[in-house]
């Protein structure tokens, strides 16, 4: 029996070391229908094996899509077909769902087509934040260039300006008091940049994310955000994330104000704040064999118009922003944070629906281990 036909056999025999694999197999048949799954597609395509059974592959992906071609293919040539980053979601198995395809042909079967699929999201997203983290650390050096060549020269410039606003005519005055106002700007942004440059030992502590958020929320109501529609969806029996308080509030703050600013004044604008538990998530530990959980999910949502295509692999850069007066360094603060407490931070945008998700280490008990751990796992 070939390769091809004893993966199909296994397909095809319900449970089987098939559901052992964490990637989605499907069977299907000449016909187009799902003959058979292992357990992981069913997570996948949200739906039991018998429902599988009943419908063809094409009630689960867009009209047109990539995959149903990529069938085709198969049966013409007879022979396995890869393709790679592909965009199966639909409003029936969640979008968006970019998988790598692997599609073989069944030989004691013609027309019959094995698939699995191997989700890229997570693997990318975190790639994507050690690339960002990475450009994190080159402002770090800019920032300790531009605090000693910059910053000292700008304290004389506006004392300067200072001395010389008091022998001019009050005409004039208001040109000193644009140098001061413009050296005062430049030195807040030379003061965020050295953020990066702070290498201290964070102070951690068991912290419940809720108090965090109730007092974020309570503060948001009462500046950038009033008015506007916050919803909270939490998990009241998440356990405590081991962290510093301080440095969340200024995260959830940050988030916030970003989804605040982009529900703008629209009437149905609405902000979304949830946590909850999603076990599954592990991170190798470079050096061992152990492998760091971030079981703790918390989640800030917007219906705005979305982040455009484009900028989102560069979110978490250093002065990448969609502002026009924006400095492009407090969703690159929020990464550094979030990193160096061990976790994970990523954005989900589409039209309405922008998702900012922290994934983060829960409190074992053992505080020493766990800062060790969670600040080596992801680096």
């Amino acid at each position: 029996m070939s390769q091809t036909g004893r993966t199909a056999a296994l397909a095809s025999d319900g449970p089987t070391i098939l559901d052992a694999l964490p990637h989605p197999v499907l069977l299907v048949a000449p016909d187009g229908v799902i003959e058979s799954a292992n357990m992981a597609a069913e997570i996948f395509m949200r739906s039991s094996v018998s429902v599988l059974r009943r419908h063809p592959i094409s009630d689960f992906v867009p009209f047109g899509s990539p995959l149903l071609t990529l069938i085709e293919q198969v049966r013409e040539r007879s022979a396995p077909v890869n393709e790679y980053k592909v965009d199966i979601g639909s409003p029936r198995i969640g979008a968006p769902k970019v998988v790598d395809i692997n599609a073989a042909p069944v030989s004691e079967r013609p027309g019959a087509v094995v698939l699995m699929f191997q989700e890229r999201t997570m693997a990318e997203k975190i790639d994507r934040q050690l690339t960002s983290r990475g450009a994190a650390r080159t402002v770090t050096g800019l920032a300790a260039m531009l605090a000693h060549e910059i910053k000292n020269p700008l304290s004389g410039i506006r004392g300067a300006a200072q001395l010389i606003e008091q022998s001019v005519p009050a005409e004039d005055r208001a040109l000193t008091r644009l140098i001061m106002d413009e050296t005062d700007r430049i030195v807040k942004l030379v003061d965020r940049m050295e953020v990066f440059s702070d290498e201290r030992p964070i102070e951690r502590e068991p912290v419940n994310i809720h108090v965090v958020l109730d007092h974020v929320k309570r503060l948001s109501d009462s500046g950038f955000a009033r008015g506007k529609r916050i919803v909270e969806i939490y998990d009241p029996s998440l356990p405590p994330v081991y962290a510093n308080k301080d440095q969340l509030i200024q995260v959830f703050l940050n988030l916030i104000k970003n989804a605040s600013e982009a529900i703008g004044d629209d009437p149905d604008g609405e902000i979304r704040v949830s946590t909850a538990f999603r076990p599954g998530v592990r991170l190798s530990v470079p050096g061992t064999d152990e492998k760091v959980s971030l079981p703790l999910e918390f989640c800030v949502q917007d219906n705005g118009p979305g982040v455009p295509e484009d900028l989102l692999p560069h979110l978490f850069e250093p002065f990448i922003t969609t502002k026009t007066n924006g400095s492009g360094l407090g969703l690159a603060l929020v990464a550094k944070i979030i990193g160096d407490h061990g976790g994970v931070i990523e954005c989900d945008s589409q039209r309405q629906k922008t998702v900012f998700r922290i994934l983060m280490p829960a409190f074992t008990g053992d505080s020493t281990a766990s800062s060790d751990r969670t600040s080596r796992g992801t680096e």
